[in-house]
Formats: C-alpha cells, structure tokens, sequence
C-alpha cells in the first residue's frame, strides 16, 4: 500500500525523525504539536507542513510520551486526523489498558516501537536516516485491521527500517531489559558525579563515557516510561540487586584490613566478571552479523606489516567504528582477512573505496523475512547469498 499522505502528533526527536524520512521519500506530511515553537523547527527542517490537513490523512503516527498516547489516540480519533493510527512509544501493555475507557476505536491502530534513538531530544536532534536498517517492533491487537497493518507497514519501509511482529507484554519484557534498566543503572552512575570533586570529572576516561551516555536522555521522558512499566522493570532490578550484592559481600571479603579472603570469592568474581563478557559479546555479534539486512565485507590481506592497520584506517573513516571487526587468519598463514558487518547503505561504500585502495574484496549478505514472528524463527533458518568477490585487488 503505498502511503500518500501522514500526520506526525508530537515534533521531538523521535517524530520529527519520522517526518523528515517521509518527507524525503514524497509523502505530504502534516505536523502537529501542542509545542508551536517545536512545530516551526520541525518544519523549517523539512520535515512537513504546520498547516491542518484538510481531509484525513491516510497514516498518523502519535510521537508522543507512552502516558499520553491513549488520550492523544481518542482525541485524534474523534477529529478524524486519519484513516489508520499508530504510535512510537516505548511501552505497549499500559497504552492498551486505556482503550477501553477512553472509548478507543482498535481497528483502526496498531502499536509500534523503533529501535533507534540518540542521547540528545527535540526536534533539532532529528535525522531522516535515524532508522535505517533499524529495527521497529509492531504490536498488532486482535482487532486491528488489514489496512492499518500494512499502511503502518509502509511507513516503517519507507523510514527504512526492518518491521518485526511482538506480543506487547513480550515486548515491554524484553525492552525492560535492553532499554529501560540500562538507563536507569547509567543515571545511577552519572549521578554519582554529580558531587564528585573536579579531579574525577577531569580523569573521567571513554569507560565512564560509554557507561553514562544514555543518561542524558529527558527525565520527563524517561520518568513516564519507567512509570508505565514499572513492573517489568523492577523484576530485572531485582535480579541486578541480588548479584550486586553479592558482589559488595565479596568485595568487603577481598579488601586488605580482612584476613582469611576465600579463594571461593574470587573465583565468584570472575565469574561474574565473565558472564559480562559473554552478555556483551551476544550483543556485538546480534549488532555485528545477525541483525536483519546486515551485509558482511570481507576484506583480505598479507602477513605484512601494517597491512591490518591500513584496512581498519579506511573502514573507520567510512564507518566511524571498527570496535565490532573481527580478524580471521588461513591456516596456510600467509594472510588474513578483515571482517566487517555493516548496514546495507555503508557496505557498498566500504568495498568500492577498499577495491580501490587495491584490496580483494568479497561481500556476502544475510538477508531475512521482512516481517515474522519473534518466536519459532532463528536467524540460521535465514538464506545467507554470497556474492562474487569484487573484480581486482591484491591477493594472499
């Protein structure tokens, strides 16, 4: 179904990033906020018209806090803004137990979540690609129509993101653990700065920062989210406390003024210490090979010195990141190769420009089903096509 025209209600980072990418692809986009000064912004950037639509437009997407998406929803549906509603909220579960009272008309709606953000809010945040090869979550109930489905369903193609179907109290499940705890143990961690003497600020190194990045996020924002799902998110913050404390208990045992130390202790620790390890590392590889649309660039080179090094200069500056490459070696040993997951709109880039700096190339594609069902698929299920490694290059 092809998309026409939308009306984006709330001109944040969120919306707005939504109605520059519609914008840019040819749809009419209506912006709506109860924020004139957002509204103007939003529009100044390209992102649509502040002008009411005249007629329903076919898609509105509600970008707004996920308490207020249940009224906003009733609210727009009485004025009829649109044929087919959905939303970008965080939390799903909260949002569907006000329908009901608020006289809420469900086939005409279906929940949705993108997966994509920035630490930064408001409309100057905003970017038409912030959802590229991203995913979004679509939250459909029962009664939600055919033709809000795949309307909703456009408009996450068009944004170019990957859909991906979810239970919504799986998703608030999940989210809780992958979103909502981690912004709340880097708030408690950046908190700790806040009367912390200037010499720890000054030593603050690139730990400090990857660990309390998110915290910068709007409080309101995050204040509702944590409020609209605040069952989930305590469960996990139970089972953070009780290795936490585990962890303190040790600690105490292992410092200098206490005798007897059990080497059992230590060893807890590490464990500890290395179940980190292998949690971070299934998130590197889902981010690195396993997500959907990811395309692998295979870059080979000889047992030279400073070879290596040359290839991950050029893939850091198309790519802004080589933390995520991984490096394999033939058991002939004469070379190696460079192993470089990327999204879909880098990869070409990155083996054009490593063809001509003259390496050999070979870029594979995992390519997935656009839209399934979280459970029952496993991404070895997904054909992996190989595509002939790019004419020229040097050989190992």
């Amino acid at each position: 179904m092809i998309l026409r025209t939308a009306a984006v209600v709330g001109t944040g980072l969120i919306g707005t990033s939504v109605a520059l990418a519609l914008t840019r692809a040819g749809v009419h986009v209506h912006l709506v906020d109860t924020d004139a000064v957002a509204v103007r912004t939003a529009a100044s950037l390209g992102a649509g018209t502040s002008a009411a639509p005249g007629e329903p437009v076919d898609l509105a997407v509600l970008a707004v806090p996920p308490g207020l998406v249940g009224p906003v929803l009733a609210e727009r549906q009485r004025q009829r803004l649109a044929h087919s509603y959905t939303d970008v909220a965080g939390v799903k579960r909260a949002t569907e137990r006000d329908f009901a009272k608020l006289g809420v008309d469900t086939s005409t709606f279906i929940g949705g979540h993108p997966l994509a953000g920035r630490e930064c809010s408001g409309p100057l945040g905003a970017r038409a690609d912030l959802f590229q090869d991203r995913t979004w979550v679509l939250t459909p109930s029962p009664h939600t129509g055919g033709e809000t489905l795949n309307r909703t369903l456009s408009m996450v193609s068009t944004c170019g993101a990957v859909p991906m179907v979810m239970d919504s109290g799986l998703h608030d499940q999940v989210v809780a653990l992958t979103s909502h705890v981690p912004h709340v143990l880097a708030a408690l961690m950046a908190a700790r700065l806040v009367a912390a003497p200037d010499v720890a600020v000054r030593l603050a190194g690139t730990g400090l920062r990857d660990v309390t990045r998110i915290a910068a996020g709007d409080p309101g924002l995050w204040a509702d989210i944590l409020h609209q799902n605040a069952a989930d998110v305590a469960d996990v913050l139970d089972l953070v406390r009780a290795d936490l404390s585990q962890v303190i208990g040790i600690l105490r045992d292992l410092s200098p003024d206490r005798e007897g130390a059990l080497a059992g202790d230590r060893a807890v620790l590490t464990d500890l210490l290395a179940r980190g390890v292998a949690g971070r590392a299934r998130v590197t590889d889902t981010q690195a090979g396993a997500g959907p649309g990811t395309v692998t660039v295979c870059v080979a080179f000889p047992d030279e010195s400073g070879a290596l090094a040359d290839i991950l200069a050029v893939a850091e500056q198309l790519t802004g990141d080589t933390t995520r490459a991984a490096v394999d070696y033939g058991a002939d040993e004469t070379g190696g190769r460079a192993v470089f997951a990327v999204p879909p709109h880098q990869a070409l880039d990155l083996a054009r420009r490593m063809k001509d700096e003259g390496w050999a190339v070979r870029v594979e594609t995992r390519r997935s089903r656009p839209l399934g069902p979280v459970r029952g698929a496993s991404p070895d299920d997904e054909p992996t096509v190989r595509e002939p490694a790019l004419n020229g290059g040097r050989t190992v």
